[in-house]
């Protein structure tokens, strides 16, 4: 194994689910972290890329695992950038790739492995979010919202 002499990243996937409610308002699916940093703060479902695995493929698993929601194929989710601001991450150097997709229904969720709830929440309502999360969701409103209105 080759080892490098200066540091790497973290590398996370972070997915955000679209869809609307039953009176047709637009909603993501968050979920409020279990565990530190940010224990409680709403986040998008995401987490670690394992190795070998590619960064899209990691933002379904941890979709699945976070919140029971089930994806036909990865191949679904649509990136919308990637994050690489430092200290967004309070546990070290981290570039997170977020990855969205608009459903048509919307899927049951609930909380599972690391998140201690998963809910709906309405795109003009959101809550505070952990990490740079409203930045990602801001560029979601930017590049999914706005030219679909």
């Amino acid at each position: 194994m080759y080892t490098y002499p200066y540091p790497r990243p973290a590398l996370t996937a972070d997915t955000i689910i679209l869809s609307r409610d039953k009176y047709g308002n637009r909603v993501v699916l968050l979920i409020r972290r279990g565990n530190e940093p940010f224990a409680g703060s709403w986040a998008f479902p995401g987490g670690f890329v394992n190795e070998g695995e590619r960064a899209i493929e990691a933002a379904a698993r941890e979709l699945e695992e976070e919140t029971g929601v089930r994806l036909d194929s990865p191949d679904m989710l649509a990136e919308i950038g990637f994050y690489d601001t430092p200290g967004r991450d309070p546990r070290g150097w981290t570039v997170s790739v977020a990855f969205c997709v608009d459903l048509p229904d919307m899927p049951s969720a609930r909380g599972a492995d690391d998140a201690a709830e998963a809910q709906w929440h309405r795109l003009d309502n959101l809550p505070p979010m952990a990490f740079d999360h409203s930045k990602i969701m801001a560029d979601v409103m930017d590049i999914i919202i706005a030219p679909d209105n």
